[in-house]
C-alpha cells in the first residue's frame, strides 16, 4: 500500500486519478483550492485519508500547502496535477509553473513523482525573460514545457526518485470541455499508475507517457543548460532554492 498525494484532486483528472488508487487500496490525501470545494469532494471521495486547502495561484499560499504535507509526513508519490487554462496569464505562470516547482522543493522527497503537462508543450517556448514575478508574458503551452524541463531536471538531480511527466490528452473535463476527443478514463490512469505500479515500464525517471506509453517530448527540454537556467530563474523568482 502507498501514500500518495495529488494537487488540483477537487474535481476531473486528479479525483479520478485519487479514486482510482483508493479503490486499489492506497493511501490518498486530496487538495482543493478553498473550503467550499473541500467540502464538495469530502461526498465524492469519502474513503480519502484527507484533504487540504490552498489555492496554489498564491505563492504563499502554496508554500503553507507544502507545510501542510510535511505536517502529515512522508508520502510515497505526489502527483503534481493541479493546474489552470482559461485564466490570466499571470495565474497560468504561477499555478502551471510556479505551483510545482515550490511544492517539489518544500515537500519532503517522495519516492516517486508525476507531474501533468500536456501535447501543447511540444509548442512552448522558453522565454526566461517572462520567469519573474507577476510575469503576464507566459502562455499556457509555455508553462507545460516548463513541466516538463522540471521534471527532466528533477531525474536528473535526485536519480533516487523515479520522476515523470505524463501528457494525459485531450479530454472531456471543465478545463478540456465537453467535446475533447481523447478517452478521459485513460487521461487519469498513467499518472496513478506512475505513482504505485512495480512494472518495469513504470519504474523509469525522466520520461514524458501518454497512455502509459513513452512519447517524444519537445527537445528543447533535453537542453541540461536551458535546465539549469530554468531552475536558477525559478529559484530568482520564488525565493526558494530547489535541493540538489
Amino acid at each position: 500500500m502507498a501514500r500518495i498525494f495529488i494537487t488540483g484532486s477537487a474535481d476531473g483528472l486528479g479525483l479520478m486519478a485519487a479514486q482510482l488508487l483508493i479503490d486499489q487500496g492506497h493511501q490518498v490525501v486530496l487538495h482543493a483550492r478553498n473550503v467550499e470545494r473541500r467540502q464538495d469532494v469530502l461526498k465524492r471521495a469519502s474513503r480519502a485519508e484527507g484533504i487540504l486547502t490552498a489555492d496554489v495561484s498564491s505563492v504563499e499560499e502554496t508554500k503553507e500547502l507544502a507545510e501542510k504535507v510535511n505536517q502529515l509526513g512522508k508520502f510515497d508519490a505526489v502527483i503534481h496535477n493541479a493546474g489552470v487554462y482559461q485564466a490570466s496569464a499571470k495565474e497560468i505562470f504561477v499555478v502551471n509553473t510556479l505551483a510545482p516547482y515550490i511544492l517539489t522543493c518544500l515537500i519532503h522527497k517522495p519516492k516517486r513523482l508525476i507531474y501533468l503537462s500536456s501535447g501543447l508543450h511540444t509548442s512552448g517556448r522558453l522565454n526566461l525573460e517572462h520567469i519573474r514575478p507577476n510575469s503576464n508574458g507566459v502562455s499556457y503551452s509555455d508553462t507545460k514545457l516548463h513541466v516538463v524541463m522540471l521534471t527532466l531536471a528533477i531525474a536528473r538531480q535526485w536519480p533516487e526518485v523515479f520522476c515523470n511527466a505524463v501528457n494525459p490528452g485531450w479530454v472531456p473535463t471543465k478545463m478540456g470541455g465537453k467535446g475533447a476527443p481523447d478517452d478521459l478514463q485513460k487521461g487519469c490512469e498513467t499518472q496513478a499508475w506512475l505513482a504505485v505500479s512495480d512494472d518495469d515500464e513504470a519504474l523509469v525517471s525522466g520520461r514524458y507517457f501518454f497512455h502509459r506509453s513513452e512519447r517524444n517530448h519537445n527537445p528543447i527540454a533535453d537542453d541540461v543548460l536551458l535546465q539549469e537556467k530554468l531552475l536558477t530563474q525559478l529559484e530568482e523568482t520564488t525565493g526558494i532554492t530547489f535541493p540538489r
